[in-house]
């Protein structure tokens, strides 16, 4: 449940054009958890980010994405006269990303029916913990920026989906931790690195990022020294980085995010004698210089989405977004708005299979399944039968002056 003062926060952030409608839905479902469906034929879009803590920035960047794709849809306009209305949630606990919370937060777009598709969550443990109870309920769940392999493939995706086997609910625009891990060991290879010390969170995307990098890293003829797993909430890292100062390595990669021990990492490297030592990871550092500072600089961390500012397709949403909220896209906007499209095209396609009339999230879901080639800022859109993207892409960034400054992508299609 959320907190008066995190209501009032979020309605401060959402934008004007929504700021009565979506604050009012969040007001009501803090406050009660069965919330009644909007009246007539406006449908909601749940939203569930982390929106403050450490991981807030990238947060509120995906979820301007998915702002912007929903006002440009209704100024548009949908069949049936359907309006859409954005219903954000925070999945944020201390300033850390929760599971938990997802969950809750999930259960409450559940259990208002106005609620017809869902977006997010932005970290994979958080997803995985939804999956099972968005699953059982039928609703359609699109992530923009979730990697781990267990979501999509194997018997880890049929786990979560023990409720309802034969129907998928998950879908993402971003690609896998093993195609991502794999294009950062490349990278780490074209940077010159040979040795590597690696570091994880020992949560789900952090584990399995760490382990595909140190297989394609070993692979592509480099040398693992060491890899360590971190417990949670460990604040001093000296103990560690003192004992990977000795061995020297080229470059320390971590698989994790920001929040749970990348950005004091990098910190507490340069009073360890590593300051010069190469530090990379994954999509889940991007805001690291929120935590370290100037001491950011030369991370480099990849993202499974292309790089927006150098997409033909992505040129107007480009110049659109930074009109409408006066900041350059984050990592994962583009992809936000293309989910945020997916989930709009198929409301619109099951509005108008229904007469004109609200769909169910039924008929939402089988349109989604059905997407192909949607015209979207980062390229066409499909999806396989597990609800993964068709067409995946991995870029490689660094951090200058404490800004993102792109290098080059690789597409990792199969």
């Amino acid at each position: 449940m959320l907190s008066r003062s995190l209501v009032l926060r979020l309605c401060a952030a959402a934008p004007l054009a929504f700021a009565l409608a979506a604050c009012s839905s969040n007001a009501s479902t803090a406050s009660s958890s069965a919330a009644q469906a909007p009246a007539g034929n406006a449908v909601k879009i749940g939203i569930d980010l982390p929106l403050s803590g450490a991981d807030s920035s990238v947060g509120r960047s995906t979820l301007n994405g998915m702002l912007l794709a929903i006002e440009q849809a209704n100024a548009k306009g949908l069949p049936g006269g359907v309006t859409l209305q954005p219903d954000q949630l925070d999945d944020a606990v201390q300033g850390v990303h929760s599971p938990q919370q997802g969950v809750a937060n999930a259960r409450t777009f559940i259990s208002d029916d106005g609620v017809l598709v869902m977006l997010g969550p932005y970290n994979s443990n958080v997803a995985a913990a939804q999956i099972p109870v968005t699953n059982a309920a039928g609703l359609a769940q699109i992530s923009a920026s979730t990697v781990s392999d267990g979501l999509t493939l194997g018997d880890d995706a049929k786990n979560l989906r023990r409720a309802n086997p034969t129907t998928n609910t998950f879908f993402r625009v971003s690609t896998t931790d093993s195609r991502q891990g794999a294009a950062a060991a490349r990278f780490a290879r074209q940077l010159g690195k040979k040795t590597v010390y690696i570091i994880d969170d020992n949560e789900t995307y952090g584990l399995d990022l760490a382990n595909v990098f140190e297989k394609d890293f070993t692979q592509l003829g480099g040398t693992v020294i060491g890899h360590d797993h971190i417990d949670k909430g460990t604040q001093d890292f000296k103990a560690l980085l003192t004992k990977i100062a000795a061995t020297k390595p080229d470059l320390i990669f971590y698989g994790g995010t920001t929040s749970t021990g990348a950005g004091l990492i990098r910190q507490q490297m340069f009073d360890e004698g590593l300051g010069n030592t190469a530090f990379m990871g994954g999509d889940g550092i991007p805001d690291i210089a929120t935590v370290a500072g100037p001491r950011a600089d030369g991370t480099y961390y990849t993202v499974a989405a292309p790089n927006a500012d150098k997409l033909l397709s992505a040129r107007q949403f480009v110049r659109d977004y930074e009109a409408r909220f006066h900041e350059p896209i984050g990592p994962y906007s583009a992809n936000a708005y293309a989910a945020t499209q997916v989930a709009i095209a198929a409301i619109a396609a099951a509005t108008k299979e229904n007469g004109g009339k609200v769909p169910t999230r039924a008929q939402v879901l089988a349109q989604i399944a059905k997407t192909n080639a949607l015209s979207t800022p980062i390229g066409p859109v499909g999806f396989d039968a597990g609800g993964d993207v068709l067409e995946p892409v991995v870029s490689l960034y660094t951090i200058k002056n404490g800004q993102p400054v792109f290098i080059s992508q690789q597409s990792v299609s199969k």
